[in-house]
């Protein structure tokens, strides 16, 4: 099944995380609890700070609604009781003022009624506001950590689960969670006041209610974290479902999916996983139903021999019958009080568990930081100057994995020069210039700009020296100019740069068709005017793009794929008249791009396999030779 259990080692879940073994003794079981019970405060306390972050009022205006709730209950149930003494008076002829003397008890229950009602249209107004703000505020959160987290996490099922997890829970559970620890509030005041006023007759009608109480109590806690537990351990499940399902109602899949008739493919991978997932949650929902039969039906039994009691009393001429309505009333909310307290608290406990995704999302630290921790020992990067690079026997090997892509990788690229990356599909390219990009870090070696190791700089100012257009390049549902000025956003306002960009590209004809030129918004997600553009004409942009941005190094790592061998050839030749004295790196399938380069890198499994320009490759007569003239052959075949 899921449990596996390592040499000598705990019982791990699918997840990879340990599971708790039962405990051994009362002791342990009581350190623990203390444990959970200090999580779940730890936790509230995480969330009344998020909503004190949101809006300060919303918290006092929560509090002042509990204290009300809370005191309601026995404010009119008192008021039943004196209406209901005073009724039965009238009824037996004990008072001779007719009707009209229970006029001030009756306005009073409708003024009383009426304030409730009130109160619980102003708290329904509140709640849908602060929640809004609630889930604006922890989605801004959310993507304000998002934007320092490396790209290596997004390498990890385990950081997708966070991801989910928080995204999923995070806007709506804190609030939930709020509101219920609140409702507990205003429901222990009501049941102590209760509890209080039923000492006068009967004190031990309370203390059987919560004993009665405490095996739902077990049931529902219990059932609540196996619950989460279950969940949690079933991300992957609910990110397959929620995959299966978005790839039917993805516009850039949708062709595809009803040209190859995949629809039922999906629909029925949906099917299976969630006849996997479901089975699991199912059983775990039955047996915390049998099981709350059960501790009902004992609840309910002690219930009912109070009641008789207090009819009892009645007949005895001990308790009025509006005191036996009155009392009944506070049974009625004690015994429901320690339902809603364990319902309730069960919510809490449960919500808090998710609460925790949001709270490891938010703690995931990023490991592209400088080495030189103080701010006045980290060297700066001069801009607008040409720089050196180089790699010294790096390696690298993504996250989780054990095969190294790059392998013990070393060359140099000299100021100004023109450098072409040349390998089959999954040689090592694109790994080799997110490395280049410190989008990662090397697993091994190092990488030195203008002779000094690249962890020294920062990691902001080193990315800004940095043009690049990856081959999997951004479509932004945006405005044409949006989209290229994007390669420096803080000249997004620069017009004439963009137009010039786009010219350089050699954008500038399409836009100029465009129904609203550069002002056109692009794809059709927002806009009913928006424009698709076609592959070609979205690289172009990309281009654009690069060349909009003011950097150092230039990098196109074949986002020309999709143009004419003339037209990338052009694109090609243009670069190179345009980047000055700039360093630029180009990956390429097409290898009569790489003619005009200073240098050319061969890799072939993640290892530099020759190195040198075109002449000197072609005379060597290697790997580089054999991959041009193939190629050569079959343009001259065609």
């Amino acid at each position: 099944m899921h449990n596996m259990r390592g040499p000598g080692g705990p019982m791990m879940g699918p997840n990879g995380r340990p599971i708790e073994p039962p405990p051994k003794n009362l002791k342990e079981w009581f350190e623990r609890l203390i444990k959970r019970t200090k999580g779940l405060f730890s936790r509230l306390f995480y969330i009344i700070k998020l909503v004190w972050e949101t809006r300060p009022w919303i918290l006092f205006v929560m509090l002042f609604f509990t204290l009300l709730n809370g005191f309601n209950p026995i404010i009119g149930a008192y008021i039943s009781k004196l209406f209901i003494d005073k009724l039965v008076l009238a009824a037996t002829g004990g008072i001779n003022d007719g009707f009209w003397s229970l006029g001030g008890l009756l306005v009073m229950q409708i003024a009383f009624q009426f304030i409730m009602r009130l109160e619980g249209s102003i708290n329904g107004m509140v709640n849908r506001i602060s929640g809004e703000l609630l889930s604006n505020n922890i989605k801004t959160k959310i993507m304000n950590k998002a934007k320092t987290i490396d790209l290596s996490s997004f390498d990890l099922p385990e950081f997708y689960t966070k991801l989910e997890n928080a995204n999923r829970e995070a806007s709506n559970r804190p609030l939930q969670v709020l509101r219920a620890f609140f409702n507990i509030l205003s429901t222990v005041i009501s049941a102590t006041g209760f509890i209080v006023l039923f000492a006068k007759i009967a004190p031990y009608a309370p203390v059987l209610l919560i004993i009665a109480a405490i095996p739902s109590a077990y049931v529902t806690y219990k059932y609540r974290r196996l619950t989460f537990r279950y969940m949690r351990w079933h991300s992957k499940e609910r990110r397959q479902m929620d995959y299966y399902s978005n790839l039917l109602v993805n516009k850039d899949l949708v062709k595809e999916i009803k040209l190859f008739d995949l629809a039922d493919t999906f629909i029925n991978h949906y099917k299976d996983v969630f006849v996997k997932y479901f089975k699991g949650m199912k059983d775990l929902i039955v047996k915390e139903g049998v099981l709350g039969v059960f501790t009902s039906l004992f609840g309910s039994v002690v219930n009912a021999g109070i009641f008789i009691r207090m009819a009892y009393m009645v007949f005895e001429q001990k308790l009025t019958v509006g005191d036996y309505t009155f009392y009944t009333s506070a049974l009625h909310n004690i015994s429901s009080s320690v339902a809603s307290i364990i319902s309730t608290t069960g919510d809490i406990y449960e919500g808090t568990l998710f609460i925790d995704n949001m709270i490891e999302f938010m703690e995931e630290q990023p490991q592209i930081v400088n080495m030189l921790a103080e701010s006045n020992e980290k060297p700066h990067i001069s801009q607008n100057r040409t720089h050196s690079i180089e790699f010294k026997h790096v390696s690298f090997k993504y996250p989780g994995m054990d095969k190294y892509v790059i392998n013990d990788v070393s060359f140099e690229i000299r100021p100004g020069e023109t450098v072409v990356l040349v390998g089959l599909n999954g040689a090592g390219k694109t790994t080799l210039l997110k490395l280049l990009t410190r989008l990662y870090d090397p697993t091994d070696g190092e990488i030195f700009l203008d002779g000094i190791n690249i962890k020294n700089y920062d990691a902001r100012e080193y990315y800004d020296i940095f043009g690049i257009i990856f081959q999997d390049f951004g479509k932004y549902a945006f405005t044409v100019a949006e989209n290229i000025s994007f390669g420096q956003i803080d000249q997004k306002d620069r017009t004439d740069l963009v137009k010039i960009a786009a010219e350089k590209s050699d954008a500038s004809d399409f836009i100029s068709k465009l129904t609203e030129t550069y002002d056109t918004p692009l794809m059709k997600i927002f806009e009913t005017t928006g424009t698709e553009l076609s592959i070609g004409q979205w690289q172009k942009i990309a281009i654009s793009r690069a060349f909009f941005r003011n950097s150092d190094f230039m990098i196109l790592d074949e986002p020309t794929a999709s143009l004419d061998p003339m037209a990338e050839q052009e694109i090609f030749e243009q670069f190179d008249r345009l980047r000055g004295d700039k360093s630029t790196i180009f990956v390429s399938h097409r290898l009569s791009s790489a003619t005009v380069a200073d240098k050319i890198i061969v890799l072939e499994n993640g290892a530099i396999c020759e190195i040198g320009s075109h002449h000197d490759l072609i005379e060597k007569n290697g790997k580089y030779a054999e991959l041009f003239n193939t190629q050569a052959k079959r343009y001259l075949e065609n």
